[in-house]
């Protein structure tokens, strides 16, 4: 856990929702598709809402899900959905979106508590 003391006020502004959106496209480039199965960005810029969607057939099977689901709510980024290994989060963190700004939505809210990351 990082022991500095933290002024939002003195923090550089960031984007949330272009910060969601390069965060998916990011991923997305970074799995790539393959013959059967391809990858969707799906971005309602006027809800704050992205996704990234898994499609395809595998085997005789359908394949589809959503592999990221992030929002943007009360200047938070919400994981709604994370089908990462090592979590979306911290990609996110990577990019320059505060803690205090993440919200792992997918967690119970008395586990979000224990985390590193925003409450709600």
């Amino acid at each position: 856990m990082d022991a500095r003391l933290i002024d939002p006020a003195s923090e550089p502004s960031i984007n949330l929702s272009v910060a969601a959106q390069q965060v998916l496209i990011e991923f997305a480039e970074f799995l790539g598709d393959d013959k059967d199965c391809i990858l969707e960005l799906v971005f309602d810029a006027e809800r704050d809402r992205y996704l990234l969607v898994e499609l395809g057939w595998e085997r005789g099977y359908r394949i589809y899900g959503t592999l990221i689901h992030l929002e943007v709510l009360n200047s938070k980024i919400w994981v709604q959905q994370d089908g990462t290994e090592e979590g979306i989060a911290v990609d996110l963190v990577n990019l320059g979106v505060p803690k205090h700004q993440i919200v792992l939505g997918f967690k119970d809210p008395s586990m979000r508590a224990l985390t590193e990351f925003a409450v709600g």
